[in-house]
């Protein structure tokens, strides 16, 4: 397989992984890179000397390529941003925030760039300040998500429509199916990650990967959306949000609500009741923790056989 998003990051399979918070370390990042995809390290929970070693350790576990994704509303971004340049990182995906000062910054560093948006608007911007590709995420995705709640069957095709650059789709894909479906809508590639947070890789706490297992549909929701919109599995601190939300609290009440580290206490340290626990919709579908190459091996597989059973069963109308 090869297309634009194969050749700009120099990868077998468009295939990426997602750089998330507490989930997405130097282990997870090298091993989809050794399974032929590209795997980032999420910077958005890590302090700049953490980053820093977790670059450094990718680089000795892969030989492949990998990237950093950071969220541009962090606060010491630019002690992130030095480090990425330093340690000679050649991929970066930002999040969260506006790329206007960041992009020039990185690619006059010899830095490829890749934004996330939610939407065709932010799509144009991405491209007026010259990023490299955009990943357009739904609303099925987890973690923080678009205020505009736009499905990724919707954004993919619009967003396709308002940019030429290289497009990757997320938000719900995590199988060869959803693959080939996000293709048909007009991406070059997908972005997964639910799926990869619940390999063997991941860093993620073993009680929420197993946790997740056992998820079904309507068992994550979107929630917190006057602070950021994030998708949240439904626990002890899901219910007391919406609870405070339902009282009509003020931001100022929901944040001291959600207090500090609560994804971290969830998600890496495996408190199920009191943590911020977030994972896509997609999780319905995840019922096992296998290792990253057996993912993608089976990704590959499914995506082969539906392409085939296509080709099969369909002929021009």
């Amino acid at each position: 397989m090869t297309n634009r998003i194969c050749k700009l990051f120099n990868i077998k399979y468009p295939i990426i992984q997602g750089g998330m918070v507490w989930c997405s370390g130097w282990k997870l990042a090298s091993a989809v890179s050794n399974s032929g995809g590209l795997g980032l390290i999420g910077a958005g929970s890590m302090h700049p000397e953490v980053l820093r070693e977790h670059i450094q350790k990718c680089k000795a576990a892969t030989q492949f390529p990998f990237g950093v994704n950071i969220p541009l509303l962090y606060p010491e971004i630019e002690l992130l941003m030095n480090i990425i340049v330093e340690e000679g990182v050649k991929i970066v995906f930002t999040s969260a925030g506006s790329p206007a000062k960041w992009t020039p910054f990185l690619k006059d560093r010899g830095i490829t760039v890749v934004h996330v948006v939610s939407n065709s608007k932010f799509a144009s911007k991405c491209a007026e300040v010259g990023v490299d590709a955009i990943v357009a995420e739904g609303f099925e995705a987890g973690g923080h998500n678009g205020r505009e709640e736009t499905t990724s069957m919707v954004l993919v095709p619009l967003i396709r429509k308002a940019v030429e650059l290289p497009l990757i789709a997320a938000g719900g894909f995590g199988s060869g199916d959803a693959m080939m479906a996000a293709m048909c809508l007009g991406a070059e590639g997908i972005q997964i990650g639910s799926r990869f947070a619940i390999t063997l890789e991941s860093s993620a706490h073993p009680d929420f990967k197993n946790l997740v297992t056992n998820l079904t549909e309507g068992t994550t929701m979107l929630t917190l959306k006057q602070l950021a919109p994030v998708r949240l599995i439904k626990n002890k601190f899901y219910e007391q949000v919406e609870a405070a939300q339902l009282k009509g609290a003020s931001a100022e009440e929901l944040k001291l609500l959600l207090g500090k580290g609560r994804a971290k206490k969830g998600m890496f340290e495996g408190n199920l009741d009191d943590g911020e626990l977030e994972i896509g919709q997609v999780s319905a579908m995840i019922n096992e923790i296998k290792p990253v190459a057996e993912v993608m091996h089976q990704i590959i597989e499914e995506y082969n056989q539906t392409l085939l059973k296509i080709r099969q069963n369909y002929s021009e109308l």
